[in-house]
């Protein structure tokens, strides 16, 4: 369920006086202190919280209905608020990553994420009500991390969901039994939001669960009414609300003061649909979704003045204290900001890189990098450095991921097994960023000579303006604090306004790409009420007989269509398999024949084949004779030779994994893949480049299991008991309850629904062609099987048969005739070489006569066009003139090596550039005329250009100013 954001009210305060509910003392005394008596200190990592004592407001009370022994653990909130709602008939599913299936959504932000399409009735439910804990990634708030009580980046969000089965009345009593007989909250703290026109939320509230009528707010369409964008799905909803200070009566009661209430439960009732003219139309089918802040329940049972101090994410900040040598209970409210901050956003690295994704500057990965280096930051800024072991690079961040990941065994039990590659993401990310902060402080050093020498012109006081200020905050990851403070120290004032502007700009952008998740009803839903899910065949049978359903064209339903149109042919049953789990559709052929007769009067041509609309194949098709229409018998035949290609690469394709992990380390996941009829390619994550040895080991281990010949072994079984066998997933594939596994035994084991061999004897040979980077720690390999492999040695074999004709030698001395011919080549080349330079030099001895002398000091010039003269040739010369000449010295040469090349050279002796006159710059200047440039050092120096045309003009003005120069020194 997706929690709107609230807006803070302006007199928004944390209260002044809190319980200490951590009994022990602990030797840093890391425990905010929020009362008058001493601090209060956690005693282990994964503190055990007491539900008793005083609740954070003005006059403490007991929770009442609450043992005042219970222990309420974030983890255990998260079971218990998932066992109550399956001992209610709900089933408990797992969380989704947080890179979602649906395109329109760029992280997971909601609970209801992963029913979407049944919301939609695009995907059959598969069980009449649901419950999950799920994670969620929101950044379109992150300025506010740390600086409110509640915002966050990474949460987890606890839902239950009804596809059609309860509806308003259950939900709400359900919640209201939850939180009072559960968690034990007094019903007298408890207010409840409902939608202005929502009379029935409103009468059960009041009637049925006897919430008082000044205990229950209607509020507005902004606040309480849900709806998932323009058009499609939408509802009222009803929030539930804590009451941090009763005391303060319900008259003029505002609850969106975060001073005095926080919103822990919405409840959506998702009964109507809205079309493109704004009218609402009842669903047929009512569904409920519901989210409840896991945090923000645990900072209500804990006793926490704010969701930082929960065990949720306190022990990162404990540890995150310990390693900037500081107490969390003492430290002032700019270090504890960023102390939590750091707190927030570890979870979130931490769990995005498990799910795959890795850093970069696109795209997810840009959100990682954006938060890793706002943590990096954030910790320099207070003091870290290392993790307190001596180590070697002095990066802190895998420590701290250590603590988060011993967290992580009820929230996603995947993320100890990835353990290795997250901790080695994050000290590689931190390095680079490192070496980043270093060109980030040259370039404020750069900015602020800039801000100065203007301002001198000017007259004007100099200032870094809001644009710089945002690049060094946002690409260099300077803290704006730390820009202002040394911009202070050399006299610069900083343009706050205009990075205030900067940031809004960007906070913009981020709301608009990432928080919103999109629904939308259209024709598609009626197509798939009249249309059952396709029965696939192709496991057994590459033939088929089946019946046309429908007929698509543009995505418009037809009746009929005739020769050379373009359809997508919905069918009862086929053979042809369709794109998923990285392997690409069937190709082949669709018959249909005379109802008498039984002679083809059409022929329709399979291009490609779509899972679309839930499990219905779409196959989509060129008629290549006759016509065909809906309600028509035909035969389906897949092209056999297509499909035992995409066989051999799938199955190759896990073999290649298991080689891939073998070789390089079972940290390697999975990132990526296609299975093509002629190749395969997969993505995995890694930090490096693999050596040649690595790679002939990985070949040499996938053929090895090849010629084993092993049958492979297919079952289909419950999802649990595949995982617990060992089984892995296939990179953004989604399973059902059943799920069908394919194991090479002893070798591999994988989720996967895709087509695959028999034996691995059919595969006959693998070999990779390449291996590269695609982004930062994802690389690719590139590889054939069958009879692709069987081409590509044939092809390269007739390759080395006419290399080896060529140079007449045998294949296996190749190599070195190779190395001999381009040893000889290279010395052919330094001799031709050296004869320009000598040629060049000769050339220049002609010219030392034309040099010009420039009074009183008596300095040579010369500046000359040197022809064709390469640019070593230009070099030589240059530096034999400016030695022939003597001291003082200046010679500038320039020549057109070849067509659209200039080379420039400026040779100074020591006197000339004691004037003050550098070659340098000198020469980078003259270039410019040329559309190029360059430059070297105070007394010799080299350019070059794209434009000869230019050169004659360039050499008088070299001239000119060369003059110039030395006769201002005279004077």
């Amino acid at each position: 369920m997706l929690i709107p954001a609230r807006r803070l009210a302006s007199s928004a305060t944390i209260p002044a006086v809190y319980p200490h509910i951590f009994p022990a003392p602990r030797s840093l005394g890391l425990r905010r202190q929020h009362g008058r008596g001493a601090p209060a200190r956690r005693t282990s990592a994964t503190p055990v919280v007491r539900c008793s004592g005083s609740l954070p407001v003005a006059n403490p009370a007991t929770v009442s209905g609450t043992d005042s022994s219970h222990e309420w653990s974030g983890d255990m909130i998260r079971r218990r608020f998932l066992d109550f709602y399956a001992a209610r008939g709900h089933k408990i599913l797992p969380s989704s990553s947080l890179v979602p299936d649906d395109p329109t959504v760029f992280l997971t932000i909601a609970g209801m994420l992963q029913f979407k399409p049944i919301f939609l009735g695009k995907e059959p439910r598969r069980v009449p009500c649901a419950t999950t804990s799920q994670k969620c990634i929101r950044t379109n708030d992150i300025e506010n991390v740390g600086r409110t009580s509640r915002h966050q980046t990474f949460f987890e969000m606890l839902g239950n969901f009804s596809f059609g089965d309860y509806f308003k009345k259950d939900a709400i009593k359900w919640a209201w039994e939850l939180t009072t007989k559960e968690y034990g909250l007094p019903p007298e703290r408890l207010w409840i939001s409902v939608f202005e026109d929502d009379d029935e939320a409103f009468s059960i509230w009041l009637t049925e669960v006897g919430v008082p009528k000044e205990r229950i707010k209607r509020m507005g369409e902004d606040d309480n009414f849900w709806t998932s964008g323009a058009t499609g799905p939408c509802g009222p909803c009803s929030e539930m609300y804590y009451d941090f200070h009763p005391e303060r009566g319900s008259l003029n009661a505002d609850l969106n003061d975060d001073s005095r209430f926080i919103e822990f439960y919405n409840l959506v009732f998702m009964q109507y649909n809205k079309n493109d003219d704004g009218s609402l139309e009842p669903l047929k089918q009512k569904n409920i979704d519901t989210g409840m802040g896991l945090e923000r329940i645990a900072r209500i049972l804990q006793n926490v003045p704010n969701n930082y101090e929960t065990d949720l994410i306190f022990p990162i900040i404990e540890k995150a204290a310990s390693m900037a040598l500081v107490s969390y209970s003492t430290a002032d409210d700019a270090m504890t900001t960023n102390l939590k901050i750091i707190g927030d956003h570890m979870r979130a690295v931490v769990y995005l890189i498990s799910d795959g994704v890795i850093p970069s500057n696109i795209g997810r990965g840009y959100v990682v990098r954006r938060l890793i280096r706002r943590v990096v930051r954030t910790g320099r800024l207070i003091g870290m450095r290392g993790d307190g072991h001596e180590n070697s690079d002095d990066t802190f961040l895998p420590s701290l991921a250590e603590t988060v990941i011993s967290l992580s065994s009820e929230i996603d039990p995947d993320v100890k097994s990835r353990r290795k590659s997250i901790l080695g993401e994050l000290q590689r990310e931190e390095l680079r960023f490192v070496q980043t902060l270093g060109r980030g402080e040259k370039l404020l050093d750069e900015l602020l000579d800039e801000a100065l020498v203007s301002a001198a012109d000017n007259g004007d006081n100099p200032c870094l303006s809001g644009k710089n200020v945002f690049l060094l905050y946002d690409t260099y990851g300077f803290p704006v604090e730390i820009t202002a403070e040394i911009a202070n120290e050399r006299g610069v004032t900083v343009d706050m306004k205009g990075f205030d502007v900067e940031m809004e700009n960007q906070r913009k952008q981020s709301q608009a790409a990432h928080n919103v998740i999109k629904l939308s009803v259209g024709n598609e839903n009626e197509i798939v009420k009249s249309i059952p899910d396709t029965e696939f065949l192709g496991y057994e049978s590459l033939f088929a007989t089946a019946v046309v359903k429908g007929l698509l064209i543009n995505g418009n339903p037809v009746e009929n269509v005739s020769e050379g149109s373009d359809v997508e042919i919905l069918l009862d049953r086929t053979p042809f398999y369709a794109e998923s789990g990285g392997q690409i559709g069937d190709n082949g052929f669709l018959y249909a024949y005379e109802e008498e007769g039984g002679e083809q009067n059409a022929v329709i041509e399979i291009k490609d084949v779509q899972k679309s609309l839930g499990n219905i194949f779409v196959h989509k098709a060129t008629i290549k004779q006759g016509s065909v229409e809906v309600g028509k018998k035909i035969d389906a035949a897949v092209d056999g030779k297509l499909r035992q290609g995409a066989k051999v690469h799938h199955t190759a394709t896990h073999l290649l994994q298991s080689a891939l992990k073998s070789v390089i380390g079972s940290e390697t996941s999975q990132a990526g893949s296609l299975v093509a009829f002629d190749r395969l390619r997969f993505d995995f994550s890694f930090h490096r480049p693999l050596s040649e040895e690595e790679l002939l080991e990985i070949e040499s281990l996938v053929n090895q299991w090849i010629s084993n010949a092993t049958h492979l072994e297919t079952n289909v079984m419950a999802l649990q008991d595949a995982k617990n066998a060992g089984a892995t997933a296939m990179f953004g594939e989604k399973y059902g309850e059943q799920v069908r596994v394919v194991e090479v035994p002893g070798v591999s084991m994988e989720l996967c629904g895709g087509t695959h061999v028999n034996n691995t004897a059919e595969i006959r040979g693998f070999r990779i062609i390449s291996e590269q980077g695609i982004a930062s720690g994802i690389r690719r390999i590139e590889a054939v099987a069958g009879d692709a492999f069987v081409e590509y040695v044939c092809s390269r074999d007739n390759y080395m048969r006419h290399l080896c004709s060529s140079l007449k030698v045998k294949a296996e001395d190749v190599n070195s005739r190779v190395e001999t011919v381009l040893e000889e080549l290279r010395t052919t080349r330094n001799e031709v070489s050296s004869l320009r330079s000598k040629i060049a030099v000769l050339k220049a001895a002609t010219l030392a006569s034309k040099a010009a002398i420039i009074e009183p000091q008596n300095v040579r010039i010369l500046v000359e066009n040197m022809g064709d003269v390469d640019a070593d040739g230009l070099k030589s010369a240059a530096e034999h003139l400016v030695g022939a000449l003597q001291d003082p010295a200046a010679v500038i040469l320039g020549s057109c090596p070849g067509e659209g090349k200039v080379s420039l050279v400026a040779a100074f002796s020591p006197g000339v550039v004691k004037m003050g006159i550098q070659a340098g710059k000198f020469v980078g200047g003259i270039a410019k005329l040329c559309g190029g440039g360059g430059g070297g050092k105070p007394n010799f120096a080299q350019a070059g250009g794209r434009k000869p045309e230019n050169l004659p003009d360039a050499l008088e003005k070299a001239r000119a100013e060369i003059v110039s120069s030395i006769s201002s020194k005279s004077s």
